[in-house]
Parts: C-alpha cells; structure tokens; sequence
C-alpha cells in the first residue's frame, strides 16, 4: 500500500509518500512562505526525486482539519485535484490525531494543541494502548484553561504537542499541578509523514471517501463569519 500525504493545515507545509513497512520520502517547511507557494512545487520534487508516478499510489491521505481556513482549503483543493485527475480515493486523517501520533509510544497522555487565537487552541487527548492510538477526547476548539483544568481533573502525566503551545507556555507552567513535558522541535509539529502512517491504519478499516465527497473540518466559525453572525444579532 502506498500513500500520499499532504498536510498544510497550519504554519507547516509538509508532503510524504509512505508505504506499510517505509516512509519513502517526507518534505517539511516551517518558514515564512505561504502554502500556495510551496505545496505544489514541494509535491513536485518529491516525485522527481523518487521517480514515483503518482498513478502508482493507492490513495491520499490529507488533514483535513482543523487548523488555519485558508492552509485547509488550499490542501483540500490540492488533495482533491489530485483524487480527480488519478481516480484515487482521499483518506480524510484529523489534524490533532495526526499530530499525536507523532509522539508514537509514549505512555502519556499526549495533547496537542494548535493555536487557534482568542486564546484558545484546537486540541484533544490521546493515549497509546498497545501499537494503537487510542482518543480519549476527540478534537475540539477550547480555551487553554479548560485544557488546563481538565488535565488536572484527570491527574495525569502528559506531554504536549503543537504551535499552541508557544503563546501558552507560562500559563501551562504556572496552573499545571501534574507532570508535564513538552514535545522536542523535530516531532512539535505537523509532519505528512504522520498523517500517512495513520492513513494506512484508517485505509485498512474502510475509512476512504471520494475527491468529490471531501471537505475540511473547520470545527467552527470563520473570522469572516462569526462577524457576520455578530452583526445580524445587532440589527
């Protein structure tokens, strides 16, 4: 089985191409240009550097979200044109599982966080059992306090994942009453690699749609949309 992975939900641009026992090839940026300027032609030398005809791949996979509006739309539309012009199924893969399951194996509770402003972030709670991820909470938009609460609640030791942690890092420190770590640069944030490797388990339990049927996961309202909604109640 091979797969396809695109992730440009959030400041990370990132393409792999992986297979069941290997990950062919993975590239990742973090740095300072847009998606639309980097996906393609980054998709572009993964092929030519591995020689991969892209009819050749069973399916792509793509986090769907949530994340940044225009970093999902701009993979969906990719994700999807693909599908289209090579008749492949998309695996829709959600953004805070996949970064968990960067932190594969750990015995912690692992709980990314994506900045997702107004002081809060897109997360959810994750735990290994046994070589399966298994979601303790699904993801869902919170404020970092409730995050910080309930980790208390739960009593736990957990480690943290994701750009949501850098504008919250003093308050994690100074409200957490439970062991806490954070994740190393090289695994804190979103990899295609990642997304591929849990596409494989999501492809084997049917969990497949078509380029036409997929859409992103927002989990909530746009900027643009929320200020519309905000006016509509003042009139």
């Amino acid at each position: 089985m091979r797969i396809l992975a695109l992730d440009s939900s959030g400041l990370v641009a990132s393409v792999a191409i992986v297979e069941e026992e290997q990950m062919i090839a993975e590239y990742t940026i973090n740095y300072k240009k847009t998606h639309s300027q980097t996906l393609l032609p980054m998709l572009d030398e993964v092929v030519k550097m591995t020689q991969i005809d892209l009819a050749s791949i069973d399916a792509i996979a793509i986090s769907g979200g949530p994340g940044s509006f225009t970093g999902l739309r701009i993979g969906s539309a990719t994700a999807k044109g693909l599908g289209f012009a090579f008749n492949k199924p998309l695996i829709h893969v959600k953004t805070v599982e996949a970064l968990a399951y960067n932190l594969y194996g750990t015995n912690q509770i692992i709980c990314p966080m994506m900045d997702a402003r107004r002081n809060q972030v897109y997360t959810g709670l994750y735990e290994f059992q046994g070589e399966q991820l298994h979601v303790l909470k699904d993801q869902v938009p919170n404020s970092i306090e409730e995050v910080i609460e309930e980790l208390n609640e739960i009593g736990r030791e957990v480690i943290f994942i994701g750009d949501g942690i850098v504008p919250h890092k003093n308050l994690l420190k100074e409200m957490l009453q439970i062991p806490y770590h954070f994740a190393p640069p090289h695994l804190c944030r979103q990899r295609a690699g990642a997304v591929g490797a849990l596409a494989q388990q999501y492809y084997k339990k049917g969990m497949i749609e078509s380029a036409k049927a997929h859409v992103p996961d927002y989990l909530r309202l746009s900027q643009a949309e929320r200020e519309m909604q905000e006016k509509l109640k003042g009139m």
